[in-house]
């Protein structure tokens, strides 16, 4: 049988780590459930959550409302912007460092 690959783990991680931060059975997360889980799980990639301004920012770029529950579609699409951004660094960065000539 083969084994999950570190993607699929990492994966498995996020959506546990979710579910097990809520304090109810809504599915959803109240924002100081966010922010800790954020904090404790993601400190270096987030590190404006720390304000009450930069959470504001957040969880408005991951569109939830004023008032509304954090649903795992939200966090969701906060971890996608975060993979897309570490993607494009990464991608530079090799570009970057690159020593091919093109003639």
């Amino acid at each position: 049988m083969a084994q999950p690959s570190e993607l699929e783990k990492a994966i498995s991680t996020l959506v546990n780590q979710f579910h097990g931060a809520s304090s109810n059975n809504s599915g959803t997360l109240k924002p100081d459930e966010f922010k800790s889980l954020v904090s404790s799980q993601m400190p270096n990639m987030l590190k404006g959550i720390g304000t009450e301004q930069g959470l504001g920012e957040i969880l408005r770029k991951m569109g939830v409302a004023d008032g509304e529950g954090i649903s795992f579609k939200h966090f969701w699409n906060l971890i996608q912007s975060v993979a897309t951004n570490q993607h494009s660094i990464l991608a530079a960065a090799q570009k970057a460092g690159c020593s091919c000539l093109l003639l």
